[in-house]
């Protein structure tokens, strides 16, 4: 992974910490192996990743069976995200968007409908240019040929933009310890 996106989820990772801790969700989806990928932040971010940490809350759309079989009964395969991103998104939170090709439908109404509503839009994709890249806030794009490539280094970005959300949960965590106290370890002691 390029340097430029290494310093893009260092970013995404602080602005994510700033998110969730002010009580703001993470929503993620994705398609296939893409939704594999999202369904993995989100159980980082709910659970932990390296320490122990307060949970967050990060839904991943897709997990939710009767929701996305019924919308997708009622309304179309297409709208599937796109219900439940104006359920649950609200202005402030992030919309994390995962796919190999840039291109599937679902994910891009989901992405019209966050922007819509105030939702910071990110995504992580194949090969630029595509139209999931160009709909959403911000996007890490993968410059690879196969679509296991793409994955591989979807998984490298989930990990990244994990550590660094932990990270910047630290540094918060450090700036509000007076000059002098004791520092909390991780799982709560005082060193």
């Amino acid at each position: 992974m390029c340097r430029d996106g290494v310093d893009l989820l260092e970013r995404w990772g602080s602005a994510l910490a700033c998110v969730l801790s002010g009580g703001g969700r993470l929503l993620a989806a994705g398609n296939g192996g893409s939704a594999a990928q999202a369904q993995h932040l989100t159980a980082e971010l709910v659970g932990r990743y390296r320490t122990e940490r307060p949970p967050f809350s990060a839904i991943a759309l897709h997990a939710e069976t009767s929701s996305m079989t019924a919308i997708g009964n009622d309304y179309g395969y297409d709208a599937v995200f796109a219900r439940q991103v104006a359920a649950h998104g609200r202005a402030g939170d992030v919309l994390l968007l995962l796919s190999t090709s840039g291109r599937s439908d679902n994910l891009l109404s989901a992405a019209a409908v966050a922007r819509a509503r105030g939702v910071r839009v990110w995504a992580l994709t194949g090969r630029a240019p595509n139209p999931l890249a160009q709909a959403c806030d911000e996007a890490l794009c993968i410059d690879a040929d196969t679509t296991a490539t793409v994955q591989e280094a979807h998984l490298v970005a989930v990990h990244l933009l994990c550590e660094a959300f932990d990270a910047a949960l630290e540094r918060t965590a450090a700036a509000a310890v007076p000059a002098g106290a004791p520092v909390p370890a991780a799982g709560g002691s005082i060193r």
